[in-house]
């Protein structure tokens, strides 16, 4: 039995995908590595996870699938996995081999143990391209190096955000829940990280550096014009985000709240993007994507209206805008998130 099962997505991927693997080999044979080539065809990523795991066969999986996107790779390593945990580390990512034996040791004494964890979460650090490694760390919001639940959670910064790159799910609640990631659409990971919120009773901290989050190419996904040019796909992840859970019967209160601010980020990104491409059908994308919200659950749009984010948002006019997209390019050089 595997330990940790990490899939990593590849497309295209020859380039810097082999750090991502090499980093993640110091697991040792407690780890599984599964390398979804999603229909690469303008290198040699396939030949290279077939490489891997002729060299490592105990430790790495080479799959081939014709092009699903981000999501349908993922979903692919999920139905692959043999470990009792679940991680995804993109191929221009990569991991801190310290850090990686310190979350090994501890999930093989959970496992070992009586208790059962359902997500352990770790820091992550942005490695922007030109700057500095910037970490974000959850030591003020979440208890640290001991099991806790929803009800022990801390109040969030808005740079704290659990994201793809610092949660390990336990791979059997993954599957219970049917979590399947849509095919042929990137942001995917929003889905990953909140789909299964609810569902989740017991928890982890780990006040360690895990996950190296690269930043800095120009056809990411992250890239503000990529974001802007793709803006459909955000408007979808954010449709499907709305119709995954009904906030107001969640009844763990700090869940709920967790919740909600999470989903007013991502309808914040919808219309900060929708402003910024400038272009007058997306004006009124934005206010359909906010009537969406309200019409299919009035009193999640409330709960997301009272937030400070959802306030800030439903300013109106041309004047309303203007400070939106003010408060969005503060947002980005504290936070540096693209």
């Amino acid at each position: 039995m595997k330990v940790l099962s990490v899939a990593i997505p590849c497309y295209n991927s020859a380039e810097y995908m082999s750090h991502a693997i090499d980093t993640l080999l110091a697991g040792g044979e407690d780890i599984e590595i599964i390398v979804v080539d999603d229909g690469s065809a303008k290198d040699n990523t396939l030949e290279i996870a077939k490489e891997y795991e002729k060299k490592y066969p105990n430790i790495v999986k080479a799959i081939h699938q014709e092009n699903g996107g981000h999501g349908q790779a993922v979903n692919t390593g999920l139905a692959n996995a043999s470990g009792v945990y679940f991680k995804v580390v993109d191929s221009d990512d990569w991991v801190n081999t310290e850090a990686l034996g310190k979350v090994m040791d501890l999930l093989r004494s959970v496992i070992k143990g009586n208790n059962t964890l359902d997500m352990l979460i770790c820091n992550y650090v942005y490695e922007k391209v030109g700057e500095e490694p910037s970490s974000v760390r959850y030591t003020n919001c979440l208890p640290e190096n001991r099991f806790f639940t929803w009800s022990d959670v801390g109040r969030f910064k808005n740079s704290q955000y659990i994201l793809m790159h610092s949660v390990f799910y336990r791979t059997a609640l993954l599957k219970e829940i049917g979590l399947k990631l849509p095919e042929h659409t990137f942001y995917v990971d929003n889905i990953f990280v909140y789909k299964p919120l609810p569902f989740v009773k017991t928890m982890y901290y780990m006040d360690v550096d895990f996950y190296r989050y690269f930043i800095g190419r120009d056809d990411q996904s992250v890239n503000e014009k990529v974001m802007i040019g793709r803006i459909d796909q955000q408007l979808k992840i954010t449709k499907i985000l709305i119709e995954s859970h009904d906030l107001s019967r969640l009844k763990e209160p700090k869940l709920k709240k967790y919740m909600a601010k999470y989903l007013a980020i991502m309808m914040t990104i919808c219309t900060v993007f929708l402003i910024k491409s400038g272009k007058t059908e997306n004006i009124e994308k934005k206010k359909e994507i906010w009537h969406y919200l309200k019409k299919s659950n009035p009193k999640m749009n409330r709960m997301i209206k009272h937030t400070l984010l959802g306030v800030i948002m439903g300013m109106p006019g041309k004047g309303g805008r203007k400070i939106i997209i003010w408060g969005y390019e503060v947002a980005r050089k504290i936070y540096k998130f693209n």
